[in-house]
Parts: C-alpha cells; structure tokens; sequence
C-alpha cells in the first residue's frame, strides 16, 4: 500500500474509533429566573429544559454518550429526566462543583479513552443537530471547536469609570458546545481555577492551545431569565412550523 493510501487508512480508522463524549453541565439555581427550582428543571413544551438539550445530543448519533453534571441533591430529577428518553445505559450523572470549572473538571475525570468532547450548557435547550455536527467534524480536522455568533447590538467597553464604542464587527458572542479533542482539553484542566477562565475555551488556550471559532447558532441562546424562556417557545413553534 502507498503511503498515502497507509496515511488515510490510518486517519478512517482513528476518525471512527474516537468516542464521542457530551458533559453536559447543569448546575444553575435559577436565581435570575426568581423560580422556585432549578431553572435546568423548568418546562418548555411540557418537557424540562434539560430533556431538550439532553435530546439533541441523544438523537445527533447513536454512538454518543453524555456524562450529565448536576447537584447531588437533584440527582433524582436527572435519572428520571433520563429515564423518559430511555437513554439510561448512555448517560452518566456525575456531582457538579462549586464552580462551573469545577463542574467540568468533575464531568472530565470520567473520560478515561480518546474522545470528541462537547461541554454544553444544560439551558441551552435549543442546540441543533447541525452545530453539534459541524463542532465535530472541525474539530477531528483542528482539534477544537468553540462556536460564536456575530455581535448584533452596539457595542462600548467600559473601563475605569469611561467608555467608548467599538466596532462590532470585531466582536463575537461565545456560545457551547465548546469542543475539543480529550487529549486537548482533559490536561488543560488539570491546574487551579484561575478567575481568568470564563468557559472551556480560555482553560484550553491557558495550557498554550489555540482556540478555533466556528460558526454558532442565533437560536441556540441560554435560559437565564423569564424572557429567555418566552423567546424559546417562539423557536420552537417556527422550527415545528417548517
């Protein structure tokens, strides 16, 4: 065999037996929602949010498993949000931490094989097949893949006590999955928190990593207030609509 036909050979086979992992965190109180539960916990269409988001996952490959972060105290809620999709033998729950970073860094500490990682937020509930997708398939190409969405309103920055414009242009809104080959991103957490890391992206580019954006999704927005959850059921009813 030619070295090239060796070389594609070899990329085919460590392209499909890489695992594909979704650590899925949802640790949110619900506080900004003035709810009584855990906004994770919340209905849209009947169904919690986080059936939504543990769906999309689910249904995108029969192959992927999700490692599911959550309060201890809610782990009840989670095994039968679970037990409604029927996905018990795919779905890990793990105990989240005191922070989001620790959250992951507990959701990672069970990924022991080679994988594609996804790191989504369990509220954001309208994630598509299509992105999941896409931040897959870039990231067996480039080893990550965060996506971003271009900035709509005008933007000013604000620094001691005085502000001015920028070019929105420049500006990118971060949205997750976040994903990124395990080899890349389980060692990156294995350091201290540092307040500097706002999500997955700036763990890995502190272990000297580039980070490579990929097109987002406008519908794949955050449950994190009353409106948010109006704007979602809208969503829903025009993507159901096509």
């Amino acid at each position: 065999m030619r070295k090239g036909g060796a070389t594609f050979v070899a990329l085919f086979f460590w392209r499909n037996h890489m695992q594909k992992i979704a650590v899925i965190v949802a640790g949110g109180s619900g506080q900004r929602m003035g709810a009584s539960i855990p906004k994770q916990f919340l209905l849209l269409n009947r169904k919690p949010l986080l059936y939504h988001t543990l769906y999309s996952f689910l249904h995108t490959w029969d192959d992927l498993s999700v490692i599911l972060v959550l309060p201890e105290e809610h782990f009840e809620t989670g095994r039968a949000i679970v037990a409604d999709l029927q996905a018990a033998n795919r779905v890990t729950l793990t105990k989240g931490g005191d922070s989001r970073f620790q959250s992951v860094k507990n959701g990672l500490a069970l990924i022991h094989h080679p994988s594609v990682v996804f790191v989504h937020d369990g509220v954001r509930c309208l994630v598509s097949s299509d992105l999941i997708r896409r931040c897959y398939e870039q990231t067996l190409r480039m080893g990550s893949a965060v996506p971003a969405v271009a900035a709509t309103d005008s933007i000013r920055i604000v620094q001691e006590g005085k502000h001015q414009v920028t070019d929105r242009n420049n500006v990118r809104i971060i949205q997750t999955p976040q994903t990124f080959l395990s080899e890349w991103l389980v060692p990156a957490f294995d350091r201290p928190y540092e307040e500097s890391f706002t999500d997955e992206a700036t763990v890995v580019e502190a272990s000297g990593r580039e980070v490579h954006l990929i097109e987002g999704d406008y519908n794949n927005i955050k449950i994190t207030r009353p409106a948010d959850l109006l704007v979602a059921e809208q969503i829903l009813a025009s993507i159901s609509q096509k």
